[in-house]
């Protein structure tokens, strides 16, 4: 364990050598290896323009823009660029978009779904509607605002929502539909026209989840790819929410959430002056935010500009199709569906040809993938997010996956233990008791003391594949919980 208190203070050069010795563990963030996390662009000297300009604004408090006003202007800078991007802005369908610079993704989606709930104070019981392959946020913003969350499944063929079945959800309790562009597990964008004009016709919010993709779509279509509408350009979106430290490349977290106009942002914002103290505003959930990530996400927008992102989605474009050819190459794997923007989903058609020991196999040889498990008919996958940084390296991608895929044909799949399989389905959340947790933490390689994740990862994922889902995430919490212990 390591003492970030020590009895006296330690020199500034040992205090960063110690940090690179940490930072020596972690997957790599830059050369195209890490297909998930965080994105890459490849620019020389971007890395050191971010972080400048995040230092330059790091003790900045966006708490009270009246007192900084440098950041105010950086974040309408922001916003604007963003809804100018997503078919905002005078001389368009939404002239008036308003939007506001969170910490993240996940926090724009509780935005979204907050400001549609508290739109509606009539309604006693609020719901929102959501496919099962929109982004766990949804899940999770319903859960903090307490939203009821009624999840529209997805064809296993098209990995779409079914418009008919997302009018079926919508009910007068119903404050928000939400729909993806992309989704996140495969990339593909839901039938956004036809859901914004059902929520329209209801008269429901729409909310656009293109956090993951809002930023390179754009582009993407500008290169010829047929990218559907999905933007204010269709009259049902009121929200949309775009993170710029995904396919921006700015450093993590900033996230925008545009609403299409300045009346449906208002009931977002928290003001507070029922206490003696500063009378308190938020746009978003933080309070004090530091003014870092924004100067940094400025810097680099003006830096790479419009021509740089399109240079870079055209790298990220030429990427995708080599990986989605590699992986068509091999016998024994199949795309989950042909990519429609930067990701690449696979799956195994070998019942001898582990997934999860495959995700091991490219791991050992420096490629870091995530795989995703199975669910309601869709099989598991291993999932690909693809940045600019990875065009140079498809061609060695390729041949380590073929020998990845015939070292874990060799190796044969994970098997659990047939007691353990047993109980798997009698099992219940509550019934995890921290030592019995343990003790399968344990059988699975998951050591606590260690203060990290196991060399192998696929034993814990094919336990949590072959659980229900309410044990998975039981499971998932307990798992976690055992990693982060404090060094006393």
């Amino acid at each position: 364990m390591i003492d970030a208190l020590p009895p006296v203070g330690v020199p500034a050069d040992k205090v960063l050598a110690e940090l690179g010795d940490l930072r020596a563990a972690d997957l790599p963030t830059h050369g195209g290896r890490l297909f998930a996390y965080v994105y890459d662009p490849a620019v020389a000297g971007l890395d050191e323009l971010a972080n400048a300009a995040h230092a330059l604004a790091a003790h900045v408090n966006g708490l009270d823009p009246t007192a900084f006003p440098s950041l105010l202007a950086l974040e309408n800078a922001l916003v604007g660029a963003a809804a100018r991007l997503l078919g905002g802005g005078p001389g368009t369908a939404a002239p008036e978009v308003a939007g506001s610079v969170t910490g993240g993704g996940t926090e724009s989606l509780i935005l979204a779904v907050k400001a549609a709930r508290d739109a509606r104070p009539e309604v006693a019981r609020p719901r929102l509607v959501v496919p099962t392959s929109g982004h766990a946020a949804f899940a999770k913003a319903a859960h903090l605002l307490g939203v009821a969350l009624d999840q529209v499944p997805v064809s296993a063929e098209t990995l779409r929502p079914a418009p008919g079945d997302v009018a079926a959800a919508i009910g007068p309790e119903t404050v928000l539909v939400a729909c993806s562009a992309p989704s996140y597990p495969y990339g593909v964008l839901d039938p956004v026209a036809e859901i914004a004009e059902l929520a329209a016709t209801a008269g429901v919010r729409c909310h656009v989840d293109a956090c993951f993709g809002g930023w390179v779509l754009p582009y993407l279509r500008r290169l010829g790819v047929p990218v559907p509408p999905f933007d204010f350009g269709l009259p049902g979106v009121t929200s949309i929410s775009v993170d710029l430290h995904k396919y921006a490349y700015t450093p993590k977290g900033v996230s925008v959430l545009l609403h299409r106009d300045p009346g449906l942002r208002r009931p977002q914002y928290f003001a507070f002056a029922g206490w003696p103290g500063y009378t308190m505003v938020n746009p978003v959930l933080s309070s004090t935010r530091s003014g870092g990530p924004i100067a940094a996400a400025y810097a680099t927008l003006r830096h790479l500009g419009d021509a740089g992102y399109l240079t870079l989605a055209e790298q990220t474009l030429t990427a995708v199709r080599g990986l989605a050819g590699a992986v068509s190459a091999v016998d024994g794997l199949r795309l989950v569906t042909e990519p429609e923007s930067t990701v690449v989903c696979f799956t195994s058609t070998d019942p001898g040809l582990d997934l999860f020991v495959l995700a091991d196999e490219l791991t050992r040889r420096g490629w870091h993938t995530q795989p995703q498990l199975s669910y309601a008919g869709l099989p598991a996958s291993i999932h690909l997010s693809v940045t600019a940084s990875v065009a140079p390296r498809v061609p060695e991608f390729g041949a380590d996956l073929r020998a990845a895929v015939a070292d874990a044909r060799s190796a044969g799949p994970v098997a659990l233990p047939a007691e353990l399989l047993g109980v798997l389905d009698t099992l219940r959340p509550e019934s995890l008791t921290p030592e019995l947790v343990a003790g399968v933490a344990g059988g699975l390689g998951l050591d606590p003391a260690a203060g990290r994740p196991p060399e192998r990862m696929a034993p814990v994922n094919t336990l949590l594949d072959a659980a229900p889902v309410p044990v998975r995430e039981a499971l998932l919490a307990e798992f976690l919980g055992l990693l982060q212990r404090p060094g006393y």
